[in-house]
């Protein structure tokens, strides 16, 4: 009978998994064969830990759908195998990553937990290994024999959040990463202290579905006072586009404009999905509220709550590959799928 948890290891690239090479002085990624020798505390747990590694890491910066499908692919391949998996990634893109992951995987019952580091794991004051450890720990924690987490989360310096409620909001320091709208999930300390109320509740009954099919022919456009009508225009007429995010100001205000508004009704009329999601970093879009939205909700754009825009981007990208009819497309973007917003 299996006593021990275990994880399986994912390592994309990322800061996390550079160590310094003792000739050269260069970062280069470490072989995760002699993952112990750099971190001795893992052979302490009482867990199973078994690593994947992408042949070619790769910077987070150049990360895309189709790295996104290889990481769902090896979730449901090893889905069986493994209690927990966490996956090392680079912190630029993880809120992005963890966000399509949510989505990309219905009826998650067991936790995949995304982590890195500020700075290399192979330096000395690196926050690497404490948010591997911590990260480690948390995937393969049960209770009555059952996974206490069972969603796509990422763990940074002591708190663990919701995946596609995360926002990267600092490049310098060690708490990178925010989640003004949803509280954590769980706090490090001493003890691991987590929040039961705030954790997703799984759909153990069910069996993991895995959807691989996104389509990105979104195009974004941020308000700014004196935006330009041309350029605006000429975003709202690119060829090929299926939905138009427009990060408003404040609870999803917008320039009254005849032109801007013009240009939005024309997009809708040809089936364009668009979005209004706010520029600030803590809040909800509030279609009605101000005058300066009530337009934007009579011509039918879409208000998207609380939504980040990592976690907007990449629900749009899941709900255009499911092929949806237009009218269930809508609904769908403003029914809270998996956790994402604040109904």
């Amino acid at each position: 009978m299996k006593t021990k948890s275990s994880v399986l290891l994912i390592y994309t690239g990322g800061t996390i998994g550079m160590m310094q090479d003792p000739r050269s002085g260069e970062l280069k990624p470490f072989d995760f064969k002699s993952l112990t020798k750099q971190i001795p505390e893992l052979t302490k747990f009482d867990i199973e830990l078994s690593s994947i590694s992408f042949k070619k890491p790769i910077d987070s910066s150049n990360m895309n759908i189709v790295v996104w499908k290889d990481l769902a692919g090896i979730i449901e391949k090893n889905y069986a195998k493994y209690d927990g998996f966490v996956i090392l990634h680079g912190s630029d893109t993880m809120s992005y990553t963890a966000s399509a992951l949510s989505f990309m995987l219905e009826n998650l019952n067991k936790p995949v937990v995304l982590t890195g580091s500020q700075l290399p794991i192979g330096v000395i004051r690196t926050d690497g290994k404490e948010n591997l450890i911590t990260a480690i720990e948390i995937a393969g924690a049960k209770e009555k024999g059952k996974s206490i987490v069972t969603e796509v989360c990422i763990y940074f310096e002591y708190k663990l959040y919701r995946g596609n409620r995360t926002f990267k909001h600092n490049s310098a320091h060690f708490d990178a990463f925010k989640s003004p709208n949803y509280p954590a999930l769980a706090q490090a300390g001493v003890t691991i202290k987590y929040n039961k109320q705030a954790l997703l509740k799984s759909s153990s009954a069910k069996k993991l579905k895995v959807h691989t099919n996104l389509e990105n022919e979104i195009a974004v456009i941020k308000l700014f006072p004196g935006i330009s009508k041309n350029i605006t225009a000429a975003i709202f007429n690119a060829k090929g586009i299926k939905a138009i995010i427009i990060e408003t100001f404040g609870a999803g205000n917008a320039t009254t404009e005849v032109w801007f508004l013009n240009e939005v009704e024309k997009a809708l009329a040809k089936g364009i999905i668009i979005l209004n999601i706010t520029q600030c970093k803590e809040g909800r879009v509030i279609q009605g509220m101000y005058e300066t939205s009530s337009q934007l909700k009579k011509l039918g754009v879409i208000g998207g709550s609380d939504l980040t825009f990592e976690s907007a981007i990449t629900k749009l990208m899941f709900l255009l590959g499911q092929k949806l009819k237009p009218n269930e497309l809508k609904k769908m973007l403003q029914t809270n799928l998996r956790g994402e917003m604040t109904s």
